[in-house]
């Protein structure tokens, strides 16, 4: 039998981008609406500022009258509307925020100015109108924020300032999580001799979080061509995608992607020239998806960064780009083998990367001490100490 050719990191990449996905909308309130995705534009329904305002606390005079003195007509708070037209030889006393009053066109900072007995005097020079004019920052109508911006504090207050008290966001995409493997045993529970514990579970549902996806723990599957089927099938009506990690490789007790297909599942590749990672499977159903994953766990967190994140974000109609940045390499890297495309853990910062201590795909602990992936591409065996290389942060 002939064995299939790996499908490439970039052809892979290809077929998930080129996967049609459609984002599901929801109205939330401001209040609920932070870390989540926009799923339309959002244009402004007013001008910012509203009006003609103060940008100082001073007194707002028409700056070609060439008075000596000016006569304070009125002290203007802000969120108070002025009551009186400044003229010629008079000026209104005006807090910083305040609505500017008709005639005025400057205002000049206190601190340049001395008042007695209701009488005004500019006594240092300023050359600033300390005004905010109406629409300077944003105009009615205009657009402020593309779908797919994801909402943190600064897209909250702005939408807050333009008086938003609900936004459509992306429904977050509910994302099942079944591991495989009679070896595995819950986190908390005594560990038998033989077995280990599931790590894939909880770090799945930690990077679907912060991809903003709702994480649906499906529990796990023993070694069994029938169970896996129909813990795949049972999934599918309480998720939009279906993550299933071990039993994807060629051992006696690798049983999903068989069972992907029993399930109804189109596989559209199986293995990707990824390391770590390399059997992969990803096959949909209609709108479903589903991948299977490598049981350990650094191919896992690998693939999921890589691959699965981008297709999820998408869910969210957000396009991802992943945070690339060059780098000078402390050390040598070297490898025998150079057919897959590698990603390796390192810690990068202040423009250099520390390849950190690796023992393979199930080495949890450097995971752990890296803050980014350093990308070797296929064909590429030596990349020698203080060549600069683009590090791909987590």
């Amino acid at each position: 039998m002939v064995s299939k050719p790996l499908l490439s990191v970039e052809e892979a990449e290809k077929a998930l981008m080129g996967f049609p996905v459609r984002v599901q909308k929801e109205i939330v309130s401001l209040a609920g609406a932070h870390g989540r995705y926009l799923a339309e534009d959002v244009s402004s329904p007013i001008a910012v500022p509203e009006f003609d305002k103060s940008a100082m606390d001073g007194y707002a005079i028409i700056a070609l009258d060439p008075a000596p003195t000016r006569k304070v007509i009125e002290t203007i708070a802000a969120g108070t509307p002025p009551r009186l037209a400044v003229t010629p030889g008079h000026c209104a006393r005006i807090m910083t925020g305040a609505m500017l009053p008709a005639g005025a066109d400057r205002v000049v900072m206190r601190e340049c100015t001395e008042e007695t007995t209701g009488v005004m005097r500019i006594i240092a020079e300023d050359a600033n109108a300390n005004i905010r004019f109406r629409g300077e920052d944003i105009q009615p109508g205009q657009k402020v924020m593309a779908a797919g911006t994801r909402l943190r504090a600064a897209q909250v207050a702005l939408l807050a300032s333009l008086g938003l008290a609900e936004v459509p966001v992306a429904r977050p995409p509910r994302v099942g999580v079944i591991t495989t493997g009679s070896e595995l045993t819950a986190p908390g529970s005594p560990l038998e001799p033989g077995r280990i514990y599931d790590s894939n579970s909880p770090a799945l549902a930690a990077q679907l979080r912060e991809t903003g996806a709702e994480p649906l723990a499906l529990g796990g599957v023993a070694d069994s061509a029938e169970a896996t089927v129909a813990a795949i099938a049972s999934a599918l009506d309480a998720c939009d995608v279906l993550i299933l990690s071990g039993g994807v490789s060629a051992g006696d007790f690798d049983f999903v992607p068989a069972a992907m297909k029993q399930a109804g599942f189109h596989l559209h590749f199986e293995k990707i020239a990824v390391q770590p990672g390399m059997p992969t499977v990803f096959g949909s159903r209609g709108e479903k998806v589903a991948f299977g994953l490598p049981g350990n766990p650094v191919s896992t967190f690998v693939i999921f960064e890589v691959f699965i994140k981008p297709l999820l974000l998408r869910l969210l109609g957000h396009v991802h780009q992943p945070v690339l940045q060059p780098v000078e390499l402390t050390t040598a890297f070297r490898r025998s083998r150079a057919e897959r495309t590698a990603f390796l853990p390192v810690n990068a910062g202040d423009g250099r990367a520390e390849l950190v201590s690796y023992h393979g795909s199930a080495h949890l602990h450097a995971l752990s001490r890296a803050n980014a992936l350093l990308r070797i591409p296929a064909g590429v065996s030596a990349i020698a100490a203080g060549s600069i290389v683009h590090v791909r942060f987590l």
